[in-house]
């Protein structure tokens, strides 16, 4: 499927042959390469920087057959985000694969049940009053903070952001980082957080130990992140058959919703104990779950969508924090799968 545009002046899709010479692409490393890691990066880093031809769909697959140091192979997917959100590129992904026990049934996943504690609905008048007053006041907080650093307050220049204007059209270079599965998920089990508490705190901790290392006096400088959040209300996997059903109640698109959370600072005990990023991360994330800033900036989206197009929204927005135009939602975004 590509954008195109009738004689009316609006775009709509139309469905093309696909070429897969021109979407699968099989570099090949240099032979006199010294190091495979460096050569990886570098076409991350190249790739990230072509814009995607607007005359075709607009996804493209990398096979890596050469190995680095994290695994033997890797695949790297490049979508255009007007393709989807990543719940229904996921879902579409994941309905290509088959059972390793029966490949004739559906892939099946568990689903969240909630605990004991939280299936009671016998709380007390009190509890849920005090509940419902701190989920309004946190709404109204998280929703006016949005507003306002996505106008008016700026973060500090610290080494991610220049503040300089066109930064977004430098060249850019992305490193890459495993982390073991088994750790993160021990370090999950071992406090009694959640798998996104242990990801979120490790990201915060590292983007830090960058600001120091490129600036000292960054550490403890005020800095936002920008998280995407799925806005879908739904549970559990989805096939491709049914998010493209009617009916469903997740339809095939872009489902989605911006929060901004401050990155928690670096301070001397964190230095040495990067435990409390994610203890810092799970308390976060619990006390955003009693808002609804989430949904009240999904809506505002869709108006803003309505009245100004889905080009100008996904596109144009801009963050002042960033100190020129930059899009909150990138054009582009890749996701490596490492083959082991």
């Amino acid at each position: 499927m590509v954008k195109v545009q009738d004689k009316k002046g609006e775009k709509r899709w139309k469905k093309v042959d696909v070429n897969l010479k021109e979407h699968v692409r099989t570099p090949i490393f240099p032979e006199t390469l010294e190091s495979n890691d460096t050569w990886f990066q570098d076409y991350l880093s190249r790739i990230s920087m072509e814009e995607l031809a607007q005359s075709k769909p607009l996804w493209e697959v990398h096979i890596v057959n050469s190995p680095t140091s994290d695994a033997h192979g890797s695949v790297i997917f490049k979508l255009h985000h007007a393709l989807g959100d990543g719940y229904s590129l996921m879902g579409a992904l994941l309905s290509c694969l088959q059972r390793a026990d029966d490949p004739s049934l559906p892939l099946s996943f568990p689903t969240l049940k909630p605990s004991k504690q939280e299936s009671k609905s016998t709380k007390g008048i009190c509890s849920s009053f005090s509940w419902l007053v701190s989920s309004a006041f946190y709404t109204v907080a998280d929703f006016g903070w949005s507003m306002l650093k996505s106008s008016i307050i700026n973060d500090e220049k610290t080494p991610i952001r220049s503040g300089n204007v066109g930064v977004e059209f430098q060249p850019i270079s992305i490193s890459t980082m495993a982390f073991s599965i088994n750790q993160v998920s021990d370090i999950k089990s071992r406090l009694g957080v959640t798998i996104n508490d242990v990801v979120t705190g490790i990201v915060f901790y590292g983007t830090r130990l960058y600001m120091e290392e490129m600036n000292s006096k960054s550490k403890t400088a005020e800095s936002t992140a920008l998280v995407l959040l799925n806005t879908r209300n739904i549970e559990g996997y989805q096939s491709i058959n049914d998010m493209l059903n009617t009916k469903a109640k997740a339809p095939w698109g872009n489902k989605i919703s911006f929060l901004h959370v401050p990155i928690p600072k670096l301070k001397q005990s964190r230095t040495s104990n990067p435990l409390e990023f994610i203890w810092e991360a799970h308390n976060m994330i619990k006390r955003k779950k009693q808002s609804l800033a989430v949904p009240l900036t999904g809506t505002l989206l869709e108006m803003e969508g309505k009245f100004r197009g889905q080009e100008v929204l996904m596109l144009g927005r801009t963050e002042k924090k960033n100190g020129c135009k930059s899009n909150c939602i990138k054009n582009t975004f890749s996701i490596v799968t490492k083959l082991f």
